[in-house]
This record gives structure tokens, C-alpha cells and sequence, in this order.
């Protein structure tokens, strides 16, 4: 890669003197989502990040759409047929079902009384990126879902962020961390260098992801 296009420090504060108040303004509607949602609410933020993962933001948001008016009743067969457009469509709408009716079976969906519970900072994302009962989650998808519900202090690891803190010199390689030990010691390198830098790692995480897909969403 030429040094023109490479990301640099320089170049990433540039960016965000462009784009901080949106960021701002994105960063605020997360932290309000929590104190409004429902049970159904977060739910459905969660499908979005089940079908978010190995596709695309835009296109997970399209999913949840589709889906909404059956969200809650539907079995696997009927949602894939509405997800039909996702390249994933028929494994994503069984992780879906599967999760759903273990969070009816064992908390009678409560999900954000189960998630209030929760107070510890890396046992709250461990309930869901070790839960096998919660499907197609992981550690990157359970932050991702958690900063959306306005959690905050989760890195996104996802390949657009990894690759700019590789760039940056920030990480050693632009894999994914594939494990949960990796991924907490990219995440504390993330944080540090977001630190250092002047913006929080959920600032940082934002304007990395807007750095390489030109948008800001969720």
C-alpha cells in the first residue's frame, strides 16, 4: 500500500475535526436507545448484530426490517423466506429462533432485566459471546450489540477497524482477534491508543469504521 493511502494520526484527526459532531450526535442515540427499549427493542437490536456479522451494516438493517412484523412468532423456515437476500439467510434465521426461544425458555424474554443483572464490564459481553444458547455472537458482534444499547468502552474488532489499527501501527497484524484473550489485549491496545490521542475508544471505533465504509450507522 502507498503511503498516500495509508491511514496515519494526522489524517485520522483530520477526520475526525470533520466528522466529530456526528459522532456526537450517534454516540447520544445509543445512550438514549437503553433508557426508552423494550424487551422486543433490544431483541431486535440483537438480530440486527446476528445478521450484521460476515455481511454488511446496511444489510443487517434490511434484515430487521423484513423480518420485524415476525420477529416474535415466526419459526426458522418463515424468517430465512423474508432474509432471503442475505448471503447467510437460512443459517442467520435459525440462530435467530434458536435465541429467541432460549431467551423465552430460561428469562421469559427479559432480556434487559437479564442485561441490567449484568454489572461487571467483561462478564456482561462474556454472557453473550460464551453463551451457546445465544447464536452467531461473538466477542466482536456481543461489543457491537452492547455500544449499540448504549454501553460503552466496547472496541469493535471488526475487519475495517483491525485493519486501520494495523495501519496505524497500533496492532500487530490486520486479523481479527479469534479468541477472547486476543481480542480483550487488541481491545486495551485500542483503548490506549484512543487515550492517547484525545478521543474514547467508542469515538475511535466510529470514526475508524467511517474511515472505510464512507458512513456512519451503527
Amino acid at each position: 500500500m502507498s503511503s498516500r493511502n495509508t491511514l496515519t494520526i494526522y489524517k485520522l484527526l483530520e477526520l475526525y475535526d470533520e466528522r466529530k459532531m456526528h459522532i456526537a450526535e450517534r454516540l447520544k442515540q445509543f445512550a438514549e436507545f437503553y433508557k426508552h427499549a423494550d424487551d422486543k427493542a433490544l431483541f431486535e437490536e440483537l438480530v440486527f448484530c446476528i445478521c450484521a456479522a460476515g455481511y454488511s451494516a446496511r444489510g443487517a438493517m434490511r434484515c430487521v426490517e423484513a423480518i420485524r412484523p415476525i420477529l416474535m412468532h415466526a419459526d426458522a423456515a418463515e424468517l430465512a423466506g423474508r432474509m432471503h437476500f442475505h448471503r447467510f439467510a437460512s443459517t442467520r434465521a435459525k440462530y435467530i429462533f434458536h435465541t429467541r426461544e432460549y431467551l423465552r425458555r430460561e428469562f421469559n424474554f427479559k432480556l434487559k432485566e437479564v442485561i441490567s443483572s449484568l454489572d461487571d464490564h467483561h462478564g456482561r459481553r462474556d454472557f453473550l459471546a460464551l453463551n451457546r444458547d445465544i447464536k452467531g455472537i461473538g466477542y466482536k458482534e456481543a461489543s457491537h450489540f452492547l455500544r449499540n444499547i448504549g454501553f460503552k468502552g466496547y472496541a469493535i474488532l471488526d475487519r475495517h477497524v483491525v485493519r486501520c489499527l494495523f495501519e496505524l501501527g497500533v496492532l500487530g497484524n490486520d486479523k481479527p482477534p479469534n479468541t477472547r484473550g486476543r481480542y480483550i489485549e487488541a481491545e486495551e491496545r485500542a483503548k490506549a491508543f484512543s487515550q492517547r490521542i484525545g478521543l474514547t475508544v467508542d469515538e475511535l471505533d466510529l470514526l475508524l469504521w467511517s474511515y472505510r465504509t464512507g458512513e456512519i450507522l451503527k
